[in-house]
């Protein structure tokens, strides 16, 4: 009897992390989470093997822990949302990103039995603000705002990986879709108060990916050997912020009527403002060409799966 392949997951305490630990360990992995805290990990994700403490710095314990793993999965980062960019926080966004994937490249580097795959986060905002530009995964980043140089400096931290010659996986996420958590279950909010409506222009792009599909991506990824470099994590249907905010009333039975001025969001958010007003018109073309079908290709269909309407 083969024993279960054994994947490491980093920010499995997350919206994304949660969901795919416990898929994995449905599947007959053997699921192994890297956490700052296990104890809260224990909690959040009952379905894993084994709970390692884990810093960004190589220590023995996690180092060992990923001697003859099959993938590794690296999820964790200070979220995106929810938080004003001041100074202090753009600074842990980059290190609980950069950092934390550096270790872990280093860490590879000195294995006997390195992982045969690794899946590094990333985002759609790697592209920078581009209005209707279409996007595969063969586009450049514009370097144009915090997040796109942010995401430049996060991949280029897992290319050593690559070039060591794991399979390297690049996930550009977008905007990740769950009804309890993240940013839909901030867009909601307004609607149940009858006050919903566009973020201006409006005209901007939404790059959306049902949780599902999300999950289902990365497994994909882990399962399939072509899969590799820069994978575009979205629906292939993105809505411009408008007609998203649109189809999100039509569903939950309030218009969406009240524009949000892009002034206001910068008084409250600071810079994530940038990351509202603007957008990007992104493709997943690669996971399609490897075969990927998805659960929630179009947007009305995913929201009430997720919002029970």
């Amino acid at each position: 009897m083969t024993e279960p392949r054994r994947v490491v997951v980093t920010g499995a305490t997350g919206l994304i992390g949660t969901r795919l630990c416990q898929i994995l360990a449905q599947r007959g992995y053997h699921v192994t989470v890297f956490s700052r805290n296990p104890a809260t990990a224990v909690q959040r994700v009952p379905a894993a093997h084994d709970y390692i403490a884990w810093t960004a710095a190589p220590q023995p314990a996690w180092v060992q822990a990923l001697d003859g793993a099959y993938g590794v999965v690296h999820l964790a980062g200070a979220s995106i949302f929810g938080k004003r960019w001041d100074e202090a926080y753009k600074t842990e966004l980059r290190t609980s990103r950069i950092e934390t994937t550096s270790g872990l490249v280093q860490a590879m580097q000195g294995l006997h039995h390195p992982p045969t795959v690794f899946i590094s986060g990333s985002a759609v905002g790697y592209y920078g603000a581009r209005d209707d530009t279409l996007l595969d995964e063969t586009a450049s980043s514009a370097r144009n705002d915090f997040l796109s140089q942010l995401c430049v400096e996060w991949e280029a931290a897992a290319q050593p990986a690559a070039d060591q010659g794991i399979r390297t996986v690049l996930l550009r996420t977008g905007i990740v879709l769950d009804p309890d958590e993240g940013a839909l279950a901030q867009m909601k909010l307004p609607f149940t108060l009858f006050a919903g409506g566009p973020i201006l222009p409006g005209t901007q792009w939404i790059s959306w990916i049902h949780l599902a599909d999300q999950v289902g991506i990365i497994l994909h990824a882990l399962e399939h050997g072509q899969v590799q470099g820069a994978v575009n994590a979205t629906a292939p249907a993105p809505q411009r912020n408008r007609d998203f905010m649109a189809t999100l009333g039509k569903v939950l039975g309030s218009p969406a009527w009240l524009p949000v001025p892009d002034f206001s969001l910068r008084l409250l958010l600071g810079e994530f403002a940038d990351a509202l007003v603007t957008g990007q018109r992104v493709l997943p073309r690669r996971i399609h060409d490897a075969g990927y079908t998805f659960q929630f290709p179009e947007l009305e269909p995913a929201l009430r799966d997720l919002l029970k309407r």
